[in-house]
């Protein structure tokens, strides 16, 4: 085993699954875990960014956000929102949905409005002995980039 590996004994949560190399999410790379909140945020984004139809075994598995590329802003800002709420329902039970914002972003390069950023603003459905929900909204933001 090499120096530094991650063992059974390491992993404190129920929820957890293997860091996938993406930037923004704390402690994630090649070898490491990412748990409880990380891992829900981690699975939001996997949910995403994967187009319907692309996991031959769950064929219902993602978003079809894809779709409304070149679709005029005012009519794909709608079925964005749309497909994130009905994707994020189906596949993340752990969490309620709060918000979901798309927007294009703005920045100071020629493509400026070019692509999508999507925030979106949720909760674990983790609940307390009296049914009240114990834990404060996280967001997770995904930009979908232009074809």
């Amino acid at each position: 085993m090499s120096v530094g590996a991650i063992t059974l004994a390491d992993i404190t949560s129920a929820d957890w699954s293997l860091a996938l190399d993406q930037p923004g999410i704390p402690g994630a790379g090649l070898g490491n875990v990412v748990q409880g909140v990380a891992d829900v945020n981690q699975c939001i984004r996997i949910i995403l960014t994967t187009p319907r139809g692309s996991d031959p075994l769950r064929p219902t598995f993602g978003a079809d956000i894809w779709q409304y590329v070149d679709h005029p802003i005012s009519s794909a800002t709608p079925a964005i929102v749309r497909e994130v709420t009905q994707a994020i329902a189906l596949w993340e039970p752990r969490v309620t949905l709060l918000s979901v914002r798309a927007t294009p972003a703005q920045d100071d390069t020629a493509q400026s409005g070019a692509h999508l950023d999507i925030a979106i603003t949720w909760q674990l459905k983790l609940s307390t002995a009296n049914g009240k929900t114990a834990t404060t909204p996280n967001s997770t933001a995904v930009t979908i980039p232009t074809a």
